[in-house]
């Protein structure tokens, strides 16, 4: 990998970073302000139309804009064709849902969600206007300027929604801060990004950028009604409280990988495309592994042990129930970032064929391990997840591994050490923690000590056994 393209992939590492962890601050500020302000079931209803919307996005997008990021040469034409056939198809799945909007309410026995998805699903409507903004500048590595516009629709969104829950608009305060998030967002890559789309649609781009976007697209909706299947299926035969229990789980478990996640994904599948060389592909996938478990392992550890005083000095004693869940969804969070990033590589290979073949096979297993777990609970439900999370990472491991000459054991190794740094540090807090906690009448101090012995301890165990990637880190620091 070249000098020029490492500056460029650590500029873009940096940048999209400071980007996540601004929204995601800002997101956190507002989900405890919102936790206080709202109940738990009302957060459950919005977490019953999370698929519709993630479907509306997946199918409005069509994988297209994924091609035209790792398609080596575009134009004002092949943009256009794909600006324009967002917009259509956009329109086309709003309706569905419109007019679907009753059966959904009756699927459920909430008719308040008719109205609800009727004016929610708007804001993939909205999004389809920039679809392609976005990804011109992600395919031009311009991190920077993402960054700038990302944050105020942010703050907007936060600022809408805290006030209208303070009135008590209840759900709906919900609804129109997503609302006001995309439409500020929309609103700002058309005032201060000079390229503009033409209303021009060419077949024979359309059907370039369809072929490889369509096995994408399958593969996206296949990803997203099983990772929004929890909550349907909660919804369907649980209580919306227990719906919103999972989901502040769920929440605050993605919060600190959200980023990483986001991070690896955006910037790794540029880089990875400007690669041509599979042995210089092994190696900036390997360190990217790496360096993402490095940080990811032992704030999750770290979570796991205190997450009883977290959630009652964030949320109140009312999410309490939500605790179980987000200990054992933590620990399927240090796998996430790998999991999400790692199919990059069957991006790059061009290999959207493999990548939905892998899919199927993937959310098959979770389907069959959804069944079974279903009659025993939810507690069932969520290890269920967890399990196969780490199954799914090993099949993951498997395909993309195959193309680079990377095996999955050898993946394992390259790992191992920092697993087994973390798990010891973990064991070891876990232990002082029960110790502490009869000693200390203050949860911000017992999770403050807690913190700081068990990063000391995972930097420690890292430092004697896997030395390697300070050195890493170090490199990258100086770059």
């Amino acid at each position: 990998m070249s000098d020029s393209l490492k500056k460029q992939a650590i500029k873009g590492v940096i940048w999209t970073f400071a980007q996540q962890f601004s929204i995601q601050l800002i997101n956190f500020g507002v989900q405890i302000i919102l936790a206080r302000l709202l109940m738990p079931e009302e957060f459950g209803l919005i977490a019953m139309l999370a698929v519709f919307i993630a479907l509306g996005q997946t199918l409005m997008d069509g994988g297209m804009t994924t091609s035209l990021i790792r398609t080596k040469k575009v134009d004002k034409l092949d943009y256009s064709t794909v600006f324009v056939s967002n917009i259509g198809v956009s329109l086309f799945i709003y309706l569905i849902l419109f007019f679907c909007s009753p059966y959904i309410g009756a699927f459920y026995d909430q008719p308040i969600l008719t109205n609800i998805i009727k004016l929610y699903a708007l804001t993939f409507v909205i999004r389809s206007f920039v679809a392609v903004h976005v990804a011109k500048l992600t395919k031009e590595m311009n991190f920077k300027l993402q960054t700038k516009l990302q944050i105020p629709s942010t703050i907007v969104g936060a600022i809408v929604g805290v006030i209208l829950a303070y009135f008590d608009f209840g759900v709906w305060s919900l609804v129109w801060l997503n609302l006001a998030q995309t439409t500020i967002f929309t609103i700002q890559h058309w005032l201060f990004i000079k390229w503009k789309p033409s209303l021009i649609f060419n077949k024979r781009r359309f059907k370039y950028h369809f072929n490889f976007g369509y096995k994408m697209t399958l593969s996206g909706l296949i990803d997203t009604l099983y990772t929004n299947s929890y909550n349907i299926v909660i919804g369907k035969f649980f209580l919306p409280a227990t719906v919103g229990f999972y989901n502040q789980a769920e929440t605050m478990r993605l919060l600190p990988v959200g980023q990483l996640t986001t991070v690896m994904g955006k910037v790794t599948f540029p880089l990875f495309t400007k690669i041509n060389n599979d042995l210089q592909l092994k190696s900036a996938y390997k360190s990217s592994m790496r360096l993402v478990l490095f940080p990811v392992i032992p704030i999750m550890i770290y979570l796991v042990i205190v997450a009883e005083e977290l959630f009652v000095f964030l949320f109140g004693e009312k999410w309490l129930p939500a605790v179980p869940y987000f200990q054992i969804l933590s620990f399927a969070s240090i796998v996430r970032p790998i999991s999400n990033y790692n199919l990059n590589i069957l991006k790059v290979k061009g290999k959207s064929g493999l990548l939905l073949k892998v899919e199927i096979i993937k959310k098959s297993i979770g389907v069959i391990a959804m069944i079974i777990a279903l009659p025993f609970g939810i507690d069932a439900l969520v290890i269920s997840l967890l399990i196969v999370s780490y199954i799914f990472v090993i099949i993951n491991m498997f395909y993309c591994g195959r193309l680079i000459n990377y095996s999955v054991i050898q993946q394992i190794k390259d790992i191992g050490n920092l697993f087994i740094s973390g798990f010891i540090a973990g064991i070891i807090c876990y232990y002082s923690r029960a110790y502490l906690i009869n000693h200390l009448n203050n949860d911000v101090l017992l999770m403050g000590l807690i913190g700081v012995l068990s990063l000391t301890i995972f930097l420690l165990i890292v430092y004697i056994i896997d030395r390697e990637i300070f050195h890493i880190v170090k490199k990258i620091l100086k770059k």
